[in-house]
This record gives C-alpha cells, sequence and structure tokens, in this order.
C-alpha cells in the first residue's frame, strides 16, 4: 500500500488538518451517521485514539457513554480539556502517540484499560500501521473490541490526502489484514459513505483543492438521509471509507 512517499514532517500544529475537522464539526448530520456506524457494537469504557476537536466525541458525551479522549496534538488535547474535560463521562484526556518507542512505559496506566477502542481517519497518517494497531490492542482487555476507519481506494489518492499527510488509502482486504497480522479476530467489515467519492474525486483530483471546502460540506449535509439508504440500498459494499471492527482475544 506504499505511496512511494518520503517521510511527511510532522507539524504540531496541522492547519489543514484543523480547517478539515472545522468544516466537517459542522456538518451534525453526517459526524451522526459515522457516529452511529462505529459505535454500535461498542459498550463499557471506551477510548477515541485521534478526537481532534471532537466532532465525533461530542455524540459518546451527549449519550453519556464512557470515553477517554485522546489526540497527538497538544492543541487539540487543550481544546478538548476545555470544552469536555468537566464532563461526567469523560474519564480523562491524554496525549497519545501511538508508534512512540517506549509506548509501554510511557502508556501503562492506559494498557488493557478499555472495552472499546475506535479510530477515525487516524491509521492512515501513521508510516508504521502494523505498530499502530499493535499498539491500540495493547490499551484493550482481553475480549475488548476495536473499531478503525480510513479512506478507501488507492485510486482515490489525491491533494486532499497529500495537504492532510495520509501515507496511504485501504481496501477492505488491506485494513483485515492490519488485524489479522496482529491476532485480532475480525468480526465485521464494511463501506462507508458512498456518495462522498464523488465529491472527493471532483474537489481533489479535478480542481486541487487542498481542504474541504465548507460550502460543500454543508451541501452535503443536508443530503446525508438520502446518502445513508443510497449506503444501505448496495449493501456498504462501495464507499469513501472502509471500517473494520475486530475483537482482541480472551488470551490477549
Amino acid at each position: 500500500m506504499s505511496t512511494d512517499r518520503k517521510d511527511f514532517a510532522y507539524k504540531e500544529y496541522d492547519l489543514e488538518g484543523m480547517e478539515t475537522l472545522e468544516a466537517i464539526a459542522g456538518a451534525n448530520r453526517f459526524n451522526e451517521w459515522m457516529y452511529q456506524t462505529t459505535s454500535r457494537n461498542l459498550s463499557g469504557n471506551i477510548i477515541e485514539i485521534g478526537s481532534g476537536i471532537g466532532n465525533i466525541s461530542t455524540f459518546f458525551i451527549r449519550d453519556q457513554r464512557n470515553i477517554q479522549l485522546s489526540d497527538i496534538r497538544e492543541n487539540y488535547c487543550t481544546f478538548l480539556k476545555d470544552n469536555f474535560g468537566k464532563e461526567k463521562s469523560v474519564l480523562g484526556i491524554s496525549k497519545i502517540d501511538l508508534v512512540h518507542p517506549e509506548f509501554d512505559k510511557v502508556y501503562s496506566e492506559l494498557l488493557e484499560k478499555f472495552d472499546g477502542l475506535f479510530a477515525l481517519n487516524v491509521v492512515e497518517h501513521i508510516k508504521d500501521d502494523t505498530l499502530a494497531i499493535a499498539n491500540c490492542k495493547k490499551l484493550l482487555r482481553p475480549g475488548g473490541r476495536m473499531v478503525i476507519l480510513v479512506p478507501a481506494y488507492q485510486m482515490l489518492y489525491n491533494t486532499f490526502d497529500t495537504a492532510l499527510e495520509h501515507y496511504r488509502r485501504y481496501n477492505r482486504t488491506s485494513l483485515k489484514k492490519l488485524f489479522t497480522d496482529n491476532d485480532l479476530e475480525v468480526s465485521h467489515s464494511q463501506h462507508f459513505n458512498l456518495a462522498g467519492i464523488l465529491g472527493w474525486f471532483v474537489s481533489g483530483n479535478i480542481l486541487r483543492k487542498k481542504v474541504i471546502p465548507t460550502g460543500q460540506m454543508k451541501f452535503y449535509n443536508m443530503l446525508v438521509p438520502i446518502f445513508r439508504i443510497a449506503d444501505k440500498v448496495i449493501w456498504n459494499q462501495i464507499g469513501l471509507s472502509v471500517i473494520v471492527e475486530g475483537v482482541k482475544g480472551e488470551k490477549g
């Protein structure tokens, strides 16, 4: 799945990422659709990897589901603390680097603490995605469930992906392989957001945009009820994103 790219230089403040998150923040229907799709099998104490500005976190908090928020960037962690730190269902807010060379030592208090873990649009930012999933697994208790959502189809890799520092895009086979390579039992896989493919292609491949236009996101958000039906009609076999769920064995 290599894009034959050089390593992206880590940016403590990610301007394009922040603009994208802010554009998506206003798409309440889309965010709730993603929340309902990815969280339906999660229960107990849950950790979100890459919470950003809380576009999905807010629904867990609304529904009073116990959740630990996290991000690799300090500015996002500060935002999360300011906006969600006092919520009763928030277990804590942590700065987490999934490929930290001393992961077990630095995050020892979080190891095997959670019943569920999800990371939405995170793993594609990490060069060593196998290590990222391995360390996610360490945060789960035996029997815990992991949900990963990533961009689909390498053929759609465009200016958006470059600006957002995506190392790759996935398909169901390549994402499931990350799970099986880490001895996680795959329990479900699907695509998500068929309608998003056209907008991503036009804006990124033809118009060469680097940030999702706010106006385009607002228009898309209005049509989400129709797009949800479209996904059901095709049985989630095609979509801009791919989702895989897996379970950690009772023996770890």
